[in-house]
């Protein structure tokens, strides 16, 4: 019969009870998961400073649970997103992205090897969402083009990319949580590549995985963009006063662009729509309604000196600071992805213009015509898949990239290769050894590297200060705060004792990998930050009171939090591949759920051997 350890004392059980309280409100969709955060953290200073917990003889101050804000990893995490973002800013990746849409045209099967490869190795030392943002136009416009399914190839690549984060210790912030909460806890500091062999060779077992059986396994999604003929778009021409056409006909615009553009009527003033007849004599100020492809339109504004743009900026001023003024101008494609929120809202209620710096020329919907294709473009509905067509400054195009809510298909307009870009790579690989050969701890490493980037121009504080997310600071210091209460008031102790007494008396092997299995059923429904910090107090708890090294449980704790495979919400990169890819929940479990037991089982064998278990 099993002998559950003696409940703890009631500050531990209200932790832990406050514990469960955190994962329901990780998983809730409606709440933001820094307001989650944030309601769990003030909860832990004010219940602490109400009741207080007496540790050595003295009551443990409440202000104890915003030490957070300047820990370590906190402190390490930021520095990484600040240098990475400065990778991301000079283009550093970019030659990365066009040689691999080259490679697409030569070998798609090995291609894809490829992808996964690269994509994990950038992975395991940058941030893995600006290394997906990169790659999903760049597969999408490849499968487009060679007509295989951007469904076999977008999932591969977005866990490949969690695969590479892994590898080192600062491949994610869930790592870093791990190895500081470890060292904080007297354990000896696992460097950066200390666990790279397990690491790699569950790696590698997982790309062969998404490689051979994946594209092989995976669902057939038709992406809303992935209309393989010439793009048409339905545009306004506007006609300016000083146009050559004015007081002109409309047979003798169509007859000076050399025949064949398709006018589907002219608009004049705000309501009033004139039948494209021949004999129309056109005025300043009236509209072409026009229909044809990128190239063409173009083409047609420059012979008719006329103004491609949404006619809701008809009448004012191209001054100084309008995006069709800048220098530098480019033409772009950009596809509205599915779950997007500028879904079902037009033009005019986002404010496009002012919320991107770049305007709307025309736009394509994929396999239909637009019912309200006459009508002022400022007015029409977007729908997952419509496809704009935009122009304005090559920076402000760039800049989409970063963008969740559209996704750039054309991989040229992105950040050029600029001269920064080759001092940022330096940074970051100096950011790398300093911290691999123990020169300096990680967090310092990363903030000289965040601050050269900004010192050499790499970035500026603007751009610095966007590479901070909100959410992953506050999921972090919440989680710090959890951990902490759980050591504080022997919560952690507790859970260890239960996990004894519900195992059984099982060897050190099973024991460790029993632990793994439950970190990743617990990433895939909540935080894995918070999957990550709650469990390595309880990870070092279970090793000692087995009489067992710390180390490989803890890393149990590191790769079992990885294992966010199964749900698309268990990471971010994972939902953007769902919006991209336009994959289902069943999906991710379809091949998700193979991808976390196989790694699993191979950890589970890998750790006890290497550790002597």
């Amino acid at each position: 019969m099993i002998s559950l350890p003696t409940p703890p004392n009631p500050h531990a059980m209200a932790v832990l009870g406050l514990a469960v309280f955190a994962m329901l409100l990780f998983t809730r969709k409606n709440l933001p998961l820094e307001t989650a955060s944030f309601i769990i953290l003030i909860s832990l200073a004010v219940g602490f400073e109400l009741y207080p917990f007496p540790v050595d003889g003295q009551a443990l101050p409440s202000i104890y649970f915003f030490h957070g804000f300047g820990h370590e990893a906190l402190i390490a995490v930021c520095a990484l997103m600040v240098a990475g973002q400065g990778v991301v800013r000079t283009g550093a990746l970019e030659p990365v992205g066009r040689g691999l849409a080259r490679l697409w045209k030569i070998s798609p099967a090995a291609s894809l090897l490829i992808t996964l490869l690269i994509a994990a190795l950038i992975s395991a030392f940058i941030n893995n969402v600006p290394v997906v943002v990169l790659l999903l136009p760049i597969l999408i416009s490849v499968s487009i083009r060679t007509k295989i399914r951007a469904s076999t190839v977008l999932m591969p690549m977005g866990f490949a990319t969690l695969l590479g984060g892994t590898c080192t210790t600062i491949g994610t912030s869930t790592n870093l949580l791990v190895v500081t909460v470890a060292s904080d806890m007297g354990l000896r500091r696992i460097e950066m590549f200390d666990f790279l062999l397990p690491a790699a060779v569950a790696g590698a077992v997982g790309i062969a995985y998404l490689w051979l059986v994946v594209p092989r396994i995976i669902p057939e999604r038709k992406l809303a963009l992935a209309d393989s003929s010439p793009r048409v778009f339905i545009a306004h021409l506007a006609i300016p006063e000083e146009s050559s056409l004015t007081g002109k006909t409309l047979a003798d615009a169509i007859q000076k662009v050399g025949g064949g553009m398709k006018v589907r009527g002219v608009k004049r003033g705000t309501d009033n729509l004139i039948m494209p007849l021949p004999s129309v004599v056109l005025r300043a100020g009236d509209q072409l309604i026009i229909r044809d492809t990128p190239e063409r339109l173009k083409e047609i504004e420059t012979v008719l000196e006329g103004a491609l743009y949404q006619d809701g900026n008809l009448g004012e001023p191209i001054n100084d600071d309008h995006p069709l003024k800048a220098e530098d101008q480019q033409i772009a494609e950009i596809a509205v992805i599915q779950g997007s929120p500028l879904r079902g809202k037009t033009f005019s209620e986002i404010g496009f213009s002012g919320r991107y710096g770049i305007i709307i020329l025309a736009i394509h919907r994929a396999g239909k015509r637009l019912q309200k294709g006459i009508d002022s473009i400022s007015t029409v509905r977007l729908q997952a898949g419509d496809i704009l067509l935009v122009q304005g400054p090559r920076e402000q195009i760039a800049n989409l990239k970063k963008e969740k809510d559209l996704l750039v298909l054309d991989a040229t307009v992105d950040l050029p290769y600029t001269r920064k870009a080759p001092l940022a790579l330096l940074i970051m690989l100096a950011i790398v050894v300093t911290a691999a050969l123990g020169w300096m701890p990680i967090a310092i490493s990363a903030s000289c590297g965040a601050l050269a980037m900004i010192v050499f121009g790499c970035l500026s504080w603007s751009d610095a200060t966007k590479a901070l997310s909100t959410q992953v600071i506050m999921i972090v210091v919440a989680s710090l705060a959890m951990g902490s209460a759980l050591l504080k008031t022997g919560g952690a102790d507790y859970l260890a004792e239960l996990f004894l007494s519900l195992s059984g008396g099982a060897t050190p092997a099973v024991m460790l990998s029993g632990l793994m299995l439950l970190m990743a059923i617990l990433t895939n429904a909540v935080s894995n930050n918070a999957t990550a910090v709650m469990g390595t107090p309880i990870a070092v708890s279970i090793a000692l009171q087995m009489g067992q090294p710390a180390e490989p449980f803890v890393l149990a704790v590191l790769f079992g939090a990885n294992l966010s495979f199964a749900t698309p919400m268990a990471y971010k990169t994972n939902l953007l591949v769902m919006n991209a890819g336009e994959y289902t929940f069943n999906d991710f479990l379809r091949v998700g759920i193979p991808l976390v037991l196989i790694l699993w089982g191979t950890l589970s064998w890998l750790l006890p051997n290497l550790y002597g278990l």
